[in-house]
């Protein structure tokens, strides 16, 4: 938290507090005491809406509701600095809490502190950007890319770096900046990075824009990609509070993907071994990747042909027998890189020996979400997401 500028005030500071409770049980009517005496003399406070304080303003009673089984802070304090507070101070707040569960009140194991200290120098920060959805490909985007000094002293210039990811391009170059483009590995795709230094002052409460807008251009394949952004003080100078130097730009395009397997025949007597490589194409126009997280998108599922077992197996593919499936058919499953570009043509070289000959042995290859949390929405044409491995076709 930073110290009051002279002359001035200092800027708030968000502090977020929740309460999270563990198991299945319903957690009802949150209660979260707040005490903030211990930051006499160092800093104020102001008091969202669900806390009621006491006479003095110093403890607060906040209601936070149903008490959930994940991180969710209901209670958004507000902190400054007092005028005369210099830097090194410090203070506390506190924190306690009960709910009601199935069998009566619970109560939070241990007293929760939160230590604010008072310090001085630059905070530099950018807002957070809204993510937008529907962009055409080939359209131009403009980041929303301004920087604010909430600190107490001027920033001697600024830093800045910048990633995108496959389906953008980096259309401005600042003079004097370094740019590194993606690198492809096989597996992973890294995103274009761009940093520059500029030697822009930015006082105390100031917003500064960058020399010239920074703009972005939505390619042919885009579809959902992101943009990072980060800020520092020049020159090796400390922020004061890191949380808003850096953000991330979700950028959906209407665009479509299309995810195809292909089948393949062959051929062999019983005890043969034989290779039946099926195969998945990314007919695009997008690529796809999940640039979020960076989980998998597509599992393929492969069902061997009857009368077959499979005596070698590609290394990208494991064992997927599961309860539900067809006693005496084996069943695999693959995977491909965590990002699918466009004409990406992958082959799934199995192994198959022939226990015995059946005519027209039809195994199945099957595009599916690699989780629950996957979708292929953006694949319009479900018709080729599956495909036939035929062994010993009729004539």
């Amino acid at each position: 938290m930073n110290a009051a500028p002279d002359g001035g005030t200092a800027q708030y500071r968000p502090v977020a507090v929740g309460l999270i409770h563990w198991g299945d049980s319903v957690v009802t009517g949150g209660r979260l005491t707040v005490d903030v005496s211990g930051l006499a003399g160092v800093a104020e406070v102001v008091w969202p809406d669900n806390c009621t304080p006491d006479n003095a303003g110093t403890v607060a009673v906040c209601d936070t509701g149903d008490v959930p089984d994940h991180y969710d802070p209901r209670v958004q304090l507000r902190v400054r600095a007092v005028a005369d507070a210099t830097a090194g101070a410090h203070g506390v707040i506190e924190y306690s809490a009960e709910a009601t569960g199935p069998d009566g009140t619970l109560t939070a194991y241990e007293n929760e502190e939160t230590v604010v200290t008072v310090d001085s120098g630059p905070d530099l920060g950018v807002g957070a950007p809204q993510d937008i959805t529907g962009v055409a490909p080939g359209a131009g985007l403009t980041v929303p890319f301004s920087v604010t000094n909430t600190g107490n002293e001027t920033a001697h210039g600024f830093d800045i770096s910048v990633w995108a990811s496959f389906g953008l391009d980096i259309v401005t170059r600042y003079p004097g900046c370094t740019y590194t483009d993606r690198v492809d590995d096989g597996v992973n795709m890294s995103f274009a990075h761009l940093t520059c230094s500029f030697d822009t002052e930015v006082l105390p409460g100031a917003t500064v824009e960058l020399p010239e807008p920074l703009r972005l251009a939505v390619t042919s394949h885009a579809l959902r990609d992101r943009f990072d952004y980060e800020v520092e003080p020049a020159g090796g100078a400390t922020d004061l509070d890191t949380s808003d130097n850096s953000r991330s730009w979700h950028i959906e395009a209407a665009n479509t993907a299309d995810f195809a397997v292909k089948g393949t025949e062959v051929s062999g007597a019983a005890d043969d071994t034989v290779t039946a490589a099926f195969r998945f194409v990314n007919n695009g126009p997008a690529w796809v990747g999940s640039t979020p997280s960076g989980d998998r998108i597509v599992a393929i599922d492969f069902y061997l042909p009857e009368g077959t077992a499979a005596a070698s197996i590609p290394a990208t593919c494991h064992d997927a027998w599961t309860s539900g499936d067809t006693p005496g058919i084996g069943h695999y499953t693959c995977t491909l890189p965590t990002w699918t570009k466009p004409d990406l043509d992958v082959s799934f070289p199995f192994e198959l020996r022939i226990l015995q000959v059946v005519p027209d042995a039809t195994g199945r290859v099957v595009i599916r979400p690699y989780s629950d949390e996957a979708s292929l929405a953006f694949d319009p044409d479900t018709t080729n997401n599956s495909a036939e491995v035929v062994v010993n076709p009729s004539l």
